[in-house]
């Protein structure tokens, strides 16, 4: 026996979710239906419509905000000349956590990976550019992970802008080899800061 339609569609919607898998997805499912008030489950659903309505892509760093300009961009106390470059909105969040960066991001929205089809123009690097030039940036950290993908980037990155007069630089200790930026604790984080080297 299945589940009415509209479950097996909830179901389907979850499973979508990196990580979750079906029962895990059915699992969530009818927890909003057996167990959440129906205006909890109103609310959750008019939440999931003002995401797309209300949250975008900040027009200079790429990070999420409400506004054209994130917070982090309009802080004018952040030092504007220090750029460190992620491949995902969540490690932004991952550094800002630490305390200790006081710099300014770029949201790249993924890693350089040919074997996926995914290229330089995929990628939100037209924009980085821009900013490099525009705000005079003095060092370059580049913060992609340590995968393959990862690493084909910082390359691509060095090779762009090695012609700039910018400090180009690579985080480095605490991070092993393969391993992503969004799992590493806040210590090890710190210390891949600290590590930070030019690249060669």
């Amino acid at each position: 026996m299945n589940y009415p339609r509209a479950i097996n569609q909830l179901i389907d919607h979850f499973r979508k979710i990196p990580g979750v898998g079906q029962k895990t997805a059915e699992r969530y499912a009818l927890f909003i239906l057996t167990q959440l008030d129906p205006e909890d489950t109103q609310a959750f659903g008019a939440t999931l419509m003002d995401l797309n309505a209300s949250v975008r892509p900040c027009m200079t760093c790429g990070f999420l905000t409400e506004n054209e300009t994130c917070d982090i961009c309009r802080d004018t106390t952040r030092d504007a000349k220090t750029l460190i470059v992620v491949e995902e909105v969540k490690d932004v969040i991952v550094f800002e956590n630490t305390h200790t960066f006081n710099g300014r991001y770029h949201v790249l929205n993924g890693a350089l990976s040919p074997s996926e089809g995914i290229a330089p123009e995929d990628l939100n690097i037209t924009s980085l550019k821009s900013r490099v030039d525009s705000e005079s940036t003095e060092e370059l950290i580049i913060a992609t992970n340590f995968s393959e993908a990862g690493e084909t980037t910082a390359l691509y990155l060095k090779h762009i802008f090695e012609n700039n007069a910018v400090n180009i630089t690579r985080i480095g200790y605490g991070l092993p080899a393969g391993g992503n930026i969004s799992y590493a604790d806040e210590i090890t984080l710190n210390k891949a800061l600290e590590g930070r080297k030019k690249m060669n």
